[in-house]
């Protein structure tokens, strides 16, 4: 089993609805993307995906978040754009990606800070 990581950027705004202390207000973050894929079979280079078309496509996700109020877009109307819920809807987004087609999507790690990270995982 091959185990591949890349790891992306991009910066934006949120607010926690309802949350009881600072973020509730208005701030954003410098959120750091490490996303995981993993398999079996190698292509005819010998890779299982070139990094290069991994990182297309999530940055071609992420764009769709980069620098906007994540509290403004469709997908976080209803629910807050913690980074929970960010990780996971990146993860629906990415498995849905033709770069990921034949590839086991394992993981999605969202950085709000240095310091603070969550990851997403399907169950078993």
């Amino acid at each position: 089993m091959f185990e591949l990581t890349t790891i992306v950027d991009f910066e934006a705004a949120h607010c926690l609805r309802n949350y009881p202390g600072k973020c509730s207000r208005l701030h954003g973050h410098n959120w750091q993307v490490e996303v995981t894929v993993c398999g079996t079979k190698l292509n005819e280079l010998g890779l299982l995906i070139d990094f290069r078309d991994l990182k297309a496509a999530v940055q071609e996700i992420l764009g769709q978040l980069d620098h906007y109020y994540l509290n403004e877009l469709p997908a976080f109307q209803e629910i807050n754009p913690s980074a929970e819920n960010i990780a996971k809807y990146l993860y629906d987004e990415l498995t849905a990606a033709p770069a990921c087609n034949g590839l086991h999507l394992k993981s999605i790690k969202v950085w709000e800070s240095p310091r603070s990270a969550v990851t997403y995982f399907p169950e078993a």
